[in-house]
């Protein structure tokens, strides 16, 4: 590739609309261009880039025994009303009519389609299991589309399925995925941990999460720092090992607290500390209201709340809803005399003699106790876990670092197959449900994330797995004959050996050179100037480290691959 004719438009300053790394960067070095609201071009070194995750991706899919297909984007309703999600999965799928007044939608995943393929093939035991995946565009219409590739409408992901006989084989199949998906990003050079997860309006029994650690990413992991539990926030468990308290306290009595709309006000003008206030947040559960309970100092987590319910919907209540249940503003309800079904986070039966909202304007209750004061449907894990929590599975200290999603894998179980009735005749000719597993990559968004985890203030820094070019050429002189051909014969060289090369061979200014070399980040640089081939070498400089140096004109080869190396043993190294 020529730098004088390839298209490579960087930009000297970020736009104003890019929030994050990544998208800045991106669109600096001319890899993306937005067309609208979520919905990108990629222009050629982007490509490259996602080209390469691509390649990794399908190395590791066939090892684990995957075939590619590809799917239509364009799918029939008819298909998703047979799953229940036409209405389910809400105003994320981007529903249309055809000519014929038929409804279609543009596919955000691909479990029905492929559900209604395989149950028209497969009819023996003996035909399974089946183990598909493609790589196509996605779109999902995000209610707010946000930081470039991160949350984009439009995104290519790499979307795979199993279809087994029964649960041992499922087990393998998900296996397999694991092990493909661990490798895949290993391969990529990122930093990344597998967390147990939710599996969302996906469904099924169980779920893990691949994150790459990124500080600016939207999601928080609670790994543990003594073994290798790791799972995503609304995930994490919360170890209590408290016994139920036994001890009375004062009947409760109604205090006057004008203006005390949150905790730390309630704490303050009644001089208690936070965890001795009751947080009573109103919810709607499937369009029924609930009330869940929380200490002061804790943050109620829905998806805990949703998944003991076996909700389909969980959502914060509105204000008329908070009166209408409560008779009460937002910031005054409590336990105490409501008439919904009320969950208490499991570690609030652990003490007594507790402040809460009185159910009515400008006024919270004193001496609560919930055993004697409210009638508590269920006593549950309902928080958000914290760094002073311990780990649930071995008790030791968690962390709570920052992570982007890039992969998620399912273990589906009959969700799909059962309502799709996709079944099979086992050995003993008798009609049984397949067991279903879904593995999904996002692609274009691996892309970005890898920026997220790998940049500096000059710009990119790719892993060299993922760069779409491993090394730029740089010709500082390219008017003058000697220079120019002794670059064209270096680049010829690196690319015989291989390597994918930028040629800068433009007129330009060294400086110009410099910043755009490393504002697109490949992971080696090559300088060629007249005055090092005076002295008979080239310049080199490792992108990662910044550390420069020079390899000789004479004995090229060698010293070149012997520094190549070294810069490749260092981004493994780097990663750990």
């Amino acid at each position: 590739m020529r730098y004088s004719t390839a298209y490579i438009p960087t930009l000297k300053e970020s736009p104003a609309d890019a929030e994050v790394a990544s998208h800045k960067l991106l669109l600096r070095a001319g890899m993306a261009r937005r067309l609208t609201s979520g919905i990108y071009t990629y222009l050629p070194l982007g490509l490259r880039a996602i080209r390469n995750v691509e390649t990794i991706i399908r190395e590791e899919m066939e090892k684990a025994g995957f075939d590619e297909l590809l799917m239509p984007m364009v799918q029939p309703a008819d298909l998703w009303k047979e799953s229940g999600r036409w209405v389910f999965y809400g105003k994320e799928l981007l529903r249309f009519k055809d000519r014929n007044d038929r409804d279609y939608c543009l596919g955000p995943t691909h479990e029905e389609v492929i559900t209604d393929l395989v149950r028209g093939e497969v009819r023996s035991y003996r035909q399974l299991p089946v183990r598909l995946y493609q790589i196509q565009s996605k779109f999902r219409d995000e209610v707010r589309p946000r930081f470039g590739l991160m949350r984009g409408r439009e995104f290519v992901m790499k979307d795979g399925y199993s279809f087994d006989a029964d649960d041992a084989g499922a087990d393998e199949s998900y296996k397999r995925m694991y092990e493909a998906y661990t490798a895949i990003f290993r391969r990529l050079g990122l930093r990344f941990r597998a967390v147990e997860a939710d599996t969302g309006s996906i469904g099924g029994k169980f779920s893990h999460e691949f994150m790459v650690l990124a500080d600016t990413g939207e999601d928080t992991i609670c790994a543990c720092t003594q073994c290798d539990y790791a799972a995503n926030v609304e995930r994490a468990e919360v170890l209590w090992k408290g016994e139920p308290c036994t001890d009375v306290c004062p009947a409760m009595i109604c205090v006057d607290t004008p203006g005390a709309h949150t905790v730390d006000d309630v704490a303050a003008m009644l001089k208690v500390a936070p965890s001795r206030v009751i947080k009573t947040m109103i919810f709607v559960a499937d369009g029924k209201p609930v009330a869940v309970l929380v200490r002061g100092d804790r943050e109620v987590n829905d998806i805990k709340l949703k998944n003991l319910l076996k909700a389909q919907e969980v959502e914060l209540a509105g204000p008329e809803t908070v009166r209408a249940v409560t008779h009460a503003p937002v910031g005054f309800a409590g336990p105490a005399g409501l008439e919904i079904p009320v969950y208490a986070d499991q570690e609030l039966q652990g003490a007594t003699d507790y402040v809460a909202g009185a159910n009515k304007g400008d006024a919270h209750v004193m001496h609560l106790d919930l055993r004697r004061d409210a009638a508590v449907t269920a006593y549950a894990d309902l928080r958000c876990i914290t760094p002073d929590d311990a780990c649930p599975r071995c008790g030791g200290r968690i962390e709570l670092p920052k992570g982007i999603e890039v992969g998620h894998i399912f273990k589906l179980g009959l969700k799909y197959s059962e309502a799709m009735h996709a079944v099979f005749l086992d050995e003993n000719g008798k009609e049984r449900y397949m067991i279903m597993g879904c593995y999904g990559i996002g692609v274009s968004r691996v892309v970005a994330a890898a920026i997220e985890q790998n940049n500096d203030e000059h710009g990119i820094i790719f892993p060299l797995p993922l760069a779409p070019v491993q090394c730029i050429l740089l010709c500082l002189d390219p008017g003058k004959e000697d220079v120019a051909a002794r670059a064209e014969e270096l680049y010829a060289h690196l690319q015989a050996a291989g390597l994918s090369v930028l040629l800068d061979d433009r007129e330009e200014r060294p400086g110009v050179k410099f910043k755009d070399a490393d504002l697109l980040g490949a992971p080696m640089q090559l300088i060629v100037g007249g005055k090092g081939l005076a002295r008979g070498v080239v310049e080199c400089k490792d992108r990662r480290t910044g550390e420069k140096g020079e390899l000789p004109l004479e004995g090229f080869a060698d010293a070149f691959a012997a520094w190549a190396d070294g810069v490749r043993r260092g981004w493994e190294n780097s990663r750990g």
